[in-house]
Protein backbone atom coordinates (compact mmCIF):
# COMPACT_ATOMS: atom_id res chain seq x y z
CA UNK A 1 0.00 0.00 0.00
CA UNK A 2 1.34 3.41 -0.94
CA UNK A 3 0.10 6.85 -0.07
CA UNK A 4 1.08 9.68 -2.38
CA UNK A 5 0.62 13.21 -1.10
CA UNK A 6 0.85 16.30 -3.25
CA UNK A 7 -0.11 19.96 -3.32
CA UNK A 8 2.40 21.46 -0.93
CA UNK A 9 4.33 24.60 -1.70
CA UNK A 10 5.23 28.12 -0.67
CA UNK A 11 2.43 30.57 0.07
CA UNK A 12 2.12 33.91 1.79
CA UNK A 13 0.30 34.27 5.08
CA UNK A 14 -3.43 34.47 4.48
CA UNK A 15 -3.21 32.36 1.36
CA UNK A 16 -4.59 28.91 0.58
CA UNK A 17 -3.34 25.51 -0.48
CA UNK A 18 -5.05 22.23 -1.20
CA UNK A 19 -3.31 18.98 -0.38
CA UNK A 20 -4.27 15.71 -2.01
CA UNK A 21 -3.47 12.13 -1.08
CA UNK A 22 -4.18 8.95 -2.99
CA UNK A 23 -3.82 5.42 -1.67
CA UNK A 24 -2.78 2.71 -4.09
CA UNK A 25 -1.41 -0.78 -4.09
CA UNK A 26 -3.03 -3.99 -3.08
CA UNK A 27 -6.76 -3.85 -2.82
CA UNK A 28 -7.83 -2.73 0.58
CA UNK A 29 -10.55 -0.66 2.13
CA UNK A 30 -9.73 2.24 4.38
CA UNK A 31 -11.96 3.12 7.28
CA UNK A 32 -10.39 6.53 7.79
CA UNK A 33 -7.74 8.82 6.37
CA UNK A 34 -6.06 11.75 7.94
CA UNK A 35 -3.40 14.42 7.87
CA UNK A 36 -0.60 15.02 10.32
CA UNK A 37 2.21 17.54 10.22
CA UNK A 38 5.70 17.93 11.60
CA UNK A 39 7.48 21.22 11.95
CA UNK A 40 11.28 21.41 12.33
CA UNK A 41 12.33 20.41 15.82
CA UNK A 42 8.82 19.39 16.80
CA UNK A 43 6.94 16.13 17.09
CA UNK A 44 4.49 15.00 14.48
CA UNK A 45 1.00 16.23 15.33
CA UNK A 46 -2.55 15.57 14.28
CA UNK A 47 -4.22 18.00 11.87
CA UNK A 48 -7.47 16.46 10.60
CA UNK A 49 -9.08 13.14 9.80
CA UNK A 50 -12.20 11.71 8.26
CA UNK A 51 -14.06 8.50 9.01
CA UNK A 52 -15.84 7.21 5.97
CA UNK A 53 -18.59 5.55 7.92
CA UNK A 54 -20.84 8.39 8.92
CA UNK A 55 -18.59 11.00 7.34
CA UNK A 56 -17.25 12.15 10.70
CA UNK A 57 -14.47 14.71 10.58
CA UNK A 58 -12.04 15.70 13.30
CA UNK A 59 -9.77 18.72 13.53
CA UNK A 60 -6.98 19.91 15.74
CA UNK A 61 -7.89 23.14 17.52
CA UNK A 62 -5.26 25.30 15.74
CA UNK A 63 -6.77 24.54 12.32
CA UNK A 64 -10.48 24.53 13.08
CA UNK A 65 -12.46 26.98 10.93
CA UNK A 66 -9.49 27.29 8.55
CA UNK A 67 -8.88 23.77 7.23
CA UNK A 68 -11.38 21.38 5.70
CA UNK A 69 -10.85 17.67 5.12
CA UNK A 70 -12.82 15.81 2.48
CA UNK A 71 -12.41 12.81 0.29
CA UNK A 72 -13.71 9.95 -1.78
CA UNK A 73 -14.03 6.68 0.08
CA UNK A 74 -14.41 4.54 -3.03
CA UNK A 75 -11.23 5.94 -4.55
CA UNK A 76 -9.23 6.14 -1.30
CA UNK A 77 -8.63 9.83 -1.88
CA UNK A 78 -8.40 12.50 0.78
CA UNK A 79 -7.98 16.26 0.48
CA UNK A 80 -7.06 19.01 2.88
CA UNK A 81 -8.19 22.50 1.94
CA UNK A 82 -6.13 24.97 3.93
CA UNK A 83 -7.28 28.59 4.07
CA UNK A 84 -6.04 31.61 5.99
CA UNK A 85 -2.65 30.01 6.33
CA UNK A 86 -0.30 31.24 9.03
CA UNK A 87 3.49 30.98 9.34
CA UNK A 88 2.97 28.51 12.18
CA UNK A 89 1.31 26.14 9.71
CA UNK A 90 4.71 25.62 8.10
CA UNK A 91 5.56 21.92 8.29
CA UNK A 92 5.84 18.71 6.36
CA UNK A 93 2.32 17.36 5.98
CA UNK A 94 1.79 13.60 5.98
CA UNK A 95 -1.31 11.73 4.94
CA UNK A 96 -2.23 8.54 6.71
CA UNK A 97 -4.75 5.77 6.36
CA UNK A 98 -6.12 2.88 8.35
CA UNK A 99 -8.36 -0.05 7.62
CA UNK A 100 -9.09 -0.65 11.28
CA UNK A 101 -12.38 0.32 12.86
CA UNK A 102 -12.19 1.75 16.33
CA UNK A 103 -14.92 2.19 18.87
CA UNK A 104 -13.43 5.41 20.16
CA UNK A 105 -13.13 8.51 18.00
CA UNK A 106 -10.07 9.62 19.95
CA UNK A 107 -7.77 7.20 18.18
CA UNK A 108 -8.61 8.74 14.81
CA UNK A 109 -6.71 11.79 16.08
CA UNK A 110 -3.66 9.74 17.09
CA UNK A 111 -0.59 8.61 15.17
CA UNK A 112 -1.04 5.09 16.52
CA UNK A 113 -4.43 4.86 14.87
CA UNK A 114 -2.95 4.74 11.38
CA UNK A 115 -1.20 1.88 9.61
CA UNK A 116 -0.11 3.51 6.37
CA UNK A 117 1.77 6.74 5.81
CA UNK A 118 2.72 8.87 2.85
CA UNK A 119 6.09 10.45 2.24
CA UNK A 120 5.06 13.97 3.20
CA UNK A 121 4.69 17.23 1.34
CA UNK A 122 6.27 20.49 2.42
CA UNK A 123 4.07 23.48 3.20
CA UNK A 124 5.83 26.77 3.81
CA UNK A 125 3.94 29.89 4.80
CA UNK A 126 5.86 33.16 4.64
CA UNK A 127 4.98 36.15 6.78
Amino acid sequence: VQLQASGGGLVQAGGSLRLSCAASGRTFSTSAMGWFRQAPGKEREFVASIRWSGGYTYYADPVKERFTISGDNAKNLVYLQMNSLKPEDTAVYYCAATSARYASSTIYRAIRGYDYWGQGTQVTVSS
